[in-house]
Order: structure tokens, then C-alpha cells, then sequence
């Protein structure tokens, strides 16, 4: 079909709705939709309830409102006149200010003649054989119904627009003047010579309890949860700042775009404990003095994802609060304990902590004098009764989903999206939902939104929905909807990224805690503005990778799930290629090892044990180095015999050290890893046979190495697990010891490189398909491969073998042996475990202090462990 032709039909199908797109919202996302949807030709009309512009800046005109990411970043970069012709007067501005400029944009570029004001959207129904929506609107203060239709539906309604009911026992009772800082009269209120009490302590209260106080006689704040704030030094914009920008702007824009937050700052590579205590001191001290939110948690690289180390800027941040607040009681009360610094938004203050040291100004902790009922009067909480003139409820929003499910929105088969979201919203990408087609949502819940500067997050989705848009007018499209697939990835990959943070920790409304009955699930993506751009342009270069598109006469389905790897093994393999570290198999052995040594040196050692044992044992020709791991538990213990990995060329009895550790601690068993000849130097069947020797060993003398006679497991990774699972052949062949179990975990098993995990994840995951070659190559001749002492899955007999627990992850080459061969032992009658490592690669099971995805599958694998042993054995101790 000719590009003409296309277009054509889709002219013809489009006139059979009212316009082709509705927008729901005439805020920042609103206008900026508007705006290139007029540019692409499309017809477009917008409701918005209130009467001008605006959006969140329209309705939040609380005392002191201002945006807490500074104005020259908070702005439009689509239109390079606006920053011509716009000059802020503040670092962070006022509501009046953001409102003007958001009007100024409006005017400039004529958006209002598209847009309804004064008017509520009640509710959408797509109808799947017309494939269109139609968009129910009403006056706002009500009247008659009028039905649009359209192609495209776009929710620009914002994520908190929607104001959270209070959920104080008699807030209706009270007989004095009620406000809410979500929905600020707009002729402002006057509170000179009353008596106040406000109820929250959030953003909104932070920004406005200063102003209030200057105002009233008595002002009362009733907090819940204290928030850590740092102040905004606010003032004219800075020249350091206003210098970067007008440097290159273009450049400064693109910084953004890719940058963590929406925001260009560096980056820190270090660990607040990496440190001194001075040198943390300092940066946080700079970070307080900069004045922004972004300042603190970017003081260093871990606060967001290590606990230890997120409690060294949470206890600065204490420290000030404590400084700032004259009375130690109220000062305490302030002082957030019970959330990591950072997973509540940090707030930004202008002279909040300072308030409280006015004699007019209580504070009242709720936690520890809890509201029992607002009356006619005022409020009465456990302990005594406050009178007021004026109540302010700075309780918030019902964050991210509120505002789009707060609309009737019906799809495909009359599914209700409140419905659909009911246990938490489902999307890809943050941007569609499955069963309800051509419904875009602008920063939507599991986009980064909220967690960036709003700005370059609302830019960077409009785009990408009116490219998406214009690619399916331009080659005959009417339809688009995410696969089922594609979507429950994506849920998976944004959950997968909140669980290596602290972000669950809180109970915030990022995880929707703030709302009674909401679902609790961390609803913005945490991954960074830079992370998913490149998410996001990726889907579209894989030619919209995870979408169903349909025509009139033409459907393409292109199911697949992006992102598919754990984000923090991601990250890790980024860092390496950064690195730019040698591939092993382009090295000499010689080279390789001091490669792998040098490396060795800069893991975490991992947690504690209760003993460490250095000693030496006979092996089949020669002695062996050995390490024992003891648990800090009274003993005996049962004893796993380990062996490394290193594809029977690298490592020693160290190199696995951490991961030792784990087991042992996990476990509460004694570990004992044995190294085990080496090629090239020593050959197959040299590294076989000195597992079998060592095992033997170990049985015999199981008492004086502190274990209990007859528990006895082995293990082993990757070419370790191969070493494990030929010793448990051979010692059964042999008629004994007795093994209780066998841990292989990324075990090689066979000399076949042609299975279907080495044609995927060959190359880019750590271990390669050349590497392994390599590995091969070193250690048994070709015709030495097909042996069960080199590849044990080709054991003519392998029933009677030791239980197993094999653990195999999704982007490693050994997958399918691995999988083959826990197979095989169970189709053999071995009683046989098999953990599936999801989105993990060759190395990550023994990354311990360096990736948390694999944590839970160690716990798996010391539970397994634990299994294999008749006497009772528990963990030692909690490990992260």
C-alpha cells in the first residue's frame, strides 16, 4: 500500500468521530498536547473543569505553593522562544508566577480555542467495532450531557489532582471556616488574629505553616508522620545557574532529558560508607546549603538502595532539625524515624522547622496524642480540646491513579479501569493498559513522573504519545493496546526495581499508603527519567515492541516483554562495559587469573561468619588448599563440601569467598571450600578427580572439622557445579561416603554449546559462548568432552544420585544444561529442586553485597540446603 493510499484511508475513517483526539486537562501536559497535536493536522478538543489554564497550578493556591524543582528547569524546552521572552523572578516559583507563565504559553501559541473550560469529563466507553471512544462530558457546576467521540482518548489529568477526603472522625461537624490546601479558595483567605489548627504535615503544610503562622494568634499543627525537609534558599535565580544554561541550552535540555531526575547534576560513583565521616559530613553540609531536593539524595550513590547508608543523610538531616528547633521535645517530634530519608518526597522549606520555635505555634504529635473527634469547636484529642476559628486539612491526594480512575472509564467488554486496577494499576510502560485501547495516560502510575522533574517526564510522554499516534495514521492503523505479555513485564520490571530500593520501606503515597483501601504498590517507576527514555525508545525502535496494532484490514501483534533483566544486574553490566574490562578469552591464562584476582579484591567480603579455617587436605595427587566457614552457632554442624567456579582454569578456594559466607550464615552450615587442580596445567580428569578425593576426605573427617558424621552435602558453581555433580556419580559408583544432597548452581553439565541459551545469551551477560570455549579448550580434548566425569548429564545411569537443588538463571548460557539435567535426574527418580533464577545472569547468585535481586533465591538455596539434612539446622543470622 502506497504512502498515499494509507493516508487516504485513514481520512476516510477518522471523519466518522467528532475529533480525532480528546484530552482530559488543560495543565502543563494538556497544552503541551495541544500543541503538536495541532502540528500533526489532528483535530483535538480539551476539558478542563476549571476556567483557565493551568492545572495543579490552577487549583493549588495555598499560602506559600511553589514548585519545589527549580523554574528554569520546571519549563516547557519544546518552544526555545519561551526562554527568550520568559524570565523567573525566583529559584522556585510561586504559584501566581507558574500559573502566569503556563497562561503566557497558552496565549502564545492560541491553545485556548481547543480547549472546554468549566467542564468535568464523567466518563469514557470505548466501543471496539466502531473502534472509538466516547467521552461523556458535563458543565461543572452541572447541566446536560454531551457525548464526543473520538479516536484517541489522552488523560493529561495529572498525578495530584485528585484531593484525598479526609479521614478524621467529625470533619463535617466543624462549625468554623474548613480549608483544603488541595482546593485553596482563589481570592485567598485572610487568618489575621484566628486561631488556626492544621492537620498534616506534609508538602503543602511545610510550604504554608510559615505563611499561616505569620498571619494568625494560635496556630495548632496536628502531624501524623513527621517529613524531612531541607530548605529552599530561595531568591532570585543564581548566576552559576543561569550561567550553565545559557552556556548551551540546547545541550543543557539534552543533559536533562537523560539525566536521573530531569535535572543535569553529576552523578556520584561513591557510597556514603565508602568515606570518611568528614568527608560524608561535608557533602551533606554542601547538599544543605544547595537547596533542592535533588541535592541530598544525590550526595552519593546508595541512599535510595542501602540502609546503613541512607541513615547517615537521614541522621544529618536529624542533626539540623535539632539544631534549628529550640525545644528538644518538639524537635523530636519532627525528627522522622520510622522511613528511610528519601521515600516520602522530600520537601523543600522556607523557615518550617524555624516556625515552631514561636510562642503562638504548638505542635502536636499524633502518634502520641492521637485525634479522637473534630467537633463543633475545634478538635479533641485523647488527652485535651483545642478551639479554632479555622480548620486546614493538608492531607493530599490520592496520588498517580486517583485522578484517572476517579473517571468512569469503560473498555473493552465493559471492564471499568477502577476495577482492572483494583490490587494496583497495570500498564506498560506507565502509558496504556491492556483491554483499553487508544487510552493514553500522561505520566501515568509506573512512569517516573513524581520521582523527576514533571516537565521533562510530561514532555517526554507526549511525544512519545503523538508519535505513537502518528505512526499508526500513517500506515493504516485504528487500533493500539499493549499485549497482556507485554504489560505483566513491565508490572514485573518496575516492581523488580522498587524491591532493590528502600522506596517500600515507607508507608508514602508512592505506595499509595496514604489512601485508605488503596492498593499498596509503589506507583512511580523508581528506575530514573534516563532509564526509561531509553525503555521507551527502545520499544519503539523495536518497532513497537509489546503492542497489538489493527486496521481496517490489517493486524500486527508484536508480543515480547522489555527490560527483561534484573535492574540492578543492569546496572552492573553497564558498569562493567564502562569499565571496558578485557574479555578473558582475548587474554592469556596468566593474564586472566590476575584479572580475576585483581577483581576478587574489590567485592564485599559478605556477612560474617563465626569462624574462618585455613588447612590443606590430600587430594588424588596432592595436596589441596581448603577454607572452612563455621557458623556462630554452637556446633556440630552439618558440612557442605564447595566447590568454586572459574571453568576448571581460574579461582582458588577464596574466590567464592562471599558467596561461602552466605551459605554458611544462611544455611547454619559448616562450609568447606576446596580448590582443586587447575588446567591447563593439570587436565582433565585431574579437576574430577580431586573432588572425589576431597569429598571423601571430608566424610572421614567430619567430627574434627566440627560437623555431624553423615550430613554431609557438596556443592559448587558453574565449573564447581560440574566438580559436585561428577563427585556424587563417582562416590556412588564407588559405594560411598553417603552424600545427603547435591547444590549445583549454575552448573556446567555438558560439553554441547548448541543449545538454545547459548544462542541467546552468548554474548552481553558476563559469561560468553566464547568464553566457554575457551574454558573447554583448556580443560579436555574434544574426544575427553563427551565423558560423564566432563559432562555428567551423558552418565549412562543416573538414578540413585543424592537430591538435588539445581539453580539456573534466565541469561545464562548454562541455562538449558542445567535445566536438562535437573530434568533428567527427576525423570531418573532423584528427588530434584530446580530454582529458576528470573532476569539473572551467570554471576549474579554470587554477587552477594553487590546485586539484591539474587538475594531471595540464596534464601531459597540455603533452605534446599537446610533440606538435605536429617538433624535440625537454621540460619545463623538475618543477611540482606
Amino acid at each position: 500500500m502506497s504512502d498515499e493510499s494509507v493516508r487516504e484511508t485513514v481520512e476516510s475513517v477518522e471523519s466518522d468521530v467528532d475529533v480525532d483526539v480528546v484530552v482530559v486537562g488543560a495543565g502543563v501536559a494538556g497544552l503541551y498536547l495541544l500543541h503538536r497535536l495541532r502540528a500533526m493536522d489532528l483535530s483535538a478538543r480539551a476539558f478542563e473543569t476549571g476556567d483557565d489554564v493551568g492545572g495543579t497550578w490552577y487549583w493549588n493556591r495555598y499560602p506559600g505553593a511553589r514548585c519545589d524543582v527549580q523554574s528554569v528547569d520546571y519549563s516547557y524546552s519544546f518552544d526555545p522562544e519561551l526562554d527568550e521572552t520568559w524570565e523567573w523572578s525566583e529559584r522556585y516559583a510561586t504559584q501566581p508566577e507558574i500559573l502566569g507563565y503556563l497562561q503566557h504559553v497558552a496565549d502564545k501559541h492560541d491553545l485556548r480555542r481547543d480547549i472546554t473550560f468549566s467542564t468535568r469529563v464523567d466518563g469514557a466507553t470505548w466501543d471496539d467495532d466502531a473502534a472509538s471512544w466516547t467521552v461523556r462530558v458535563e458543565p461543572a457546576e452541572g447541566g446536560d450531557v454531551e457525548a464526543v467521540t473520538c479516536r484517541w482518548y489522552v488523560m493529561a489529568t495529572g498525578c495530584l489532582s485528585a484531593p484525598k477526603s479526609p479521614d478524621v472522625e467529625g470533619h463535617e461537624r466543624f462549625a468554623g471556616e474548613v480549608h483544603f490546601t488541595s482546593r485553596w479558595p482563589h481570592e485567598g483567605v485572610d487568618f489575621t488574629g484566628r486561631r488556626v489548627g492544621v492537620i498534616g504535615t506534609g508538602s503543602s503544610a511545610i510550604q504554608s505553616i510559615p505563611i499561616i503562622a505569620s498571619q494568625a494568634s494560635e496556630i495548632t499543627v496536628f502531624q501524623r508522620t513527621p517529613n524531612f525537609a531541607v530548605p529552599a534558599r530561595n531568591g532570585p535565580v543564581r548566576d552559576d545557574k543561569r550561567r550553565e544554561i545559557e552556556a548551551d541550552r540546547v545541550a543543557y535540555r539534552h543533559e536533562a532529558r537523560w539525566s536521573p531526575a530531569g535535572v543535569p547534576r553529576e552523578v556520584p560513583e561513591e557510597s556514603a560508607l565508602q568515606v570518611s565521616a568528614e568527608e560524608r559530613e561535608r557533602r551533606y553540609e554542601e547538599a544543605w546549603q544547595e537547596g533542592t531536593i535533588f541535592s541530598m539524595l544525590g550526595a552519593f550513590n546508595d541512599l535510595i538502595v542501602n540502609a546503613e547508608a541512607n541513615d547517615t543523610a537521614a541522621e544529618f538531616v536529624r542533626g539540623k532539625i535539632r539544631e534549628t528547633v529550640d525545644d528538644p521535645d518538639t524537635a523530636e517530634s519532627l525528627c522522622p524515624t520510622d522511613y528511610p530519608i528519601g521515600t516520602k518526597r522530600l520537601c523543600l522549606d522556607t523557615n518550617y522547622y524555624e516556625t515552631f520555635n514561636e510562642d503562638h505555634v504548638t505542635l502536636v504529635d499524633l502518634r502520641e496524642e492521637p485525634i479522637a473527634t473534630i467537633t463543633e469547636a475545634g478538635i479533641d484529642t485523647a488527652e485535651r480540646s483545642f478551639e479554632f476559628d479555622d480548620l486546614v486539612f493538608a492531607t493530599g491526594f490520592d496520588a498517580m491513579t486517583g485522578a484517572i480512575v476517579a473517571v468512569d472509564i469503560e473498555g473493552r467488554d465493559g471492564t471499568e479501569l477502577k476495577d482492572r486496577w483494583a490490587d494496583g494499576p497495570h500498564t506498560y510502560l506507565g502509558l496504556m493498559t491492556v483491554g483499553f485501547p487508544n487510552l493514553f495516560m500522561i505520566t501515568g502510575p509506573q512512569s517516573p513522573s513524581v520521582l523527576s522533574n514533571m516537565a521533562v517526564s510530561i514532555e517526554q510522554h507526549v511525544d512519545w504519545t503523538c508519535d505513537a499516534i502518528a505512526h499508526m495514521r500513517d500506515r493504516g492503523f485504528r487500533v493500539m493496546e499493549p499485549t497482556e505479555d507485554a504489560e505483566r513485564g513491565w508490572v514485573q520490571h518496575a516492581n523488580d526495581y522498587a524491591d532493590i530500593t528502600l522506596f517500600p520501606r515507607a508507608n508514602s503515597w508512592y505506595m499509595g499508603a496514604n489512601v485508605p483501601g488503596k492498593a499498596r504498590v509503589t506507583l512511580p517507576y523508581v528506575g530514573g527519567v534516563d532509564r526509561y527514555r531509553g525503555i521507551c525508545d527502545s520499544v519503539v525502535e523495536q518497532d513497537y515492541l509489546g503492542f497489538a496494532l489493527r486496521g481496517l484490514d490489517d493486524e500486527r501483534v508484536n508480543d515480547g516483554v522489555v527490560a527483561r533483566v534484573q535492574p540492578d544486574v543492569t546496572i552492573m553490566l553497564e558498569t562493567m562495559e564502562e569499565l571496558q574490562i578485557p574479555e578473558i578469552h582475548t587474554l592469556s591464562v596468566d593474564e586472566a587469573r590476575g584479572l580475576m584476582q585483581a577483581m576478587g579484591a574489590e567485592s564485599p567480603p559478605g556477612p560474617d561468619v563465626g569462624e574462618i579455617v585455613d588447612g590443606s587436605l590430600p587430594g588424588a595427587d596432592g595436596d589441596l588448599d581448603y577454607r572452612l566457614y563455621r557458623p556462630d552457632t554452637p556446633g556440630p554442624h552439618a558440612i557442605v563440601a564447595y566447590f568454586h567456579g572459574g571453568g576448571w582454569v581460574l579461582g582458588d578456594t577464596t574466590s567464592d569467598d562471599p558467596l561461602c559466607r552466605d551459605l554458611c550464615v544462611r544455611s547454619g552450615a559448616v562450609v568447606v571450600s576446596v580448590n582443586y587442580r587447575h588446567a591447563p596445567e593439570d587436565r582433565f580428569p585431574a579437576a574430577a578427580d580431586d573432588g572425589v578425593a576431597a569429598v571423601r576426605w571430608i566424610a572421614d573427617h567430619a567430627t574434627e572439622l566440627g560437623g555431624v558424621p553423615g550430613e554431609l552435602a557438596v556443592a559448587g558453581w558453574s565449573a564447581g557445579g560440574n566438580v559436585a555433580a561428577v563427585a556424587c556419580q563417582q562416590l556412588r559408583d564407588a559405594g560411598g561416603p553417603l552424600i545427603s544432597g547435591q547444590l549445583l548452581i549454575n552448573p556446567v553439565i555438558d560439553c554441547d554449546l548448541s543449545r538454545a541459551s547459548y544462542a541467546e545469551n552468548g554474548e552481553g551477560y558476563g559469561l560468553t559462548t566464547a568464553l566457554m570455549s575457551w574454558f573447554w579448550d583448556h580443560y579436555a580434548d574434544e574426544t575427553e568432552r563427551c565423558d560423564p566425569k566432563a559432562s555428567p548429564i551423558r552418565a549412562d545411569d543416573l538414578s540413585g544420585l543424592p537430591p538435588a537443588v539445581i539453580v539456573t538463571c534466565e541469561f545464562d548460557p548454562l541455562r538449558d544444561e542445567g535445566r536438562a539435567y535437573a530434568e533428567a535426574l527427576e525423570a531418573a527418580g532423584v528427588d530434584v529442586r530446580h530454582i529458576s533464577g528470573r532476569g539473572l545472569i551467570h554471576t549474579a547468585i554470587g554477587a552477594v553485597d553487590v546485586l539484591l535481586s539474587p538475594v531471595p533465591y540464596r534464601e531459597e538455596i540455603a533452605a534446599g540446603l537446610r533440606g538435605f539434612f536429617r538433624s535440625p539446622v537454621s540460619a545463623t543470622a538475618s543477611v540482606g
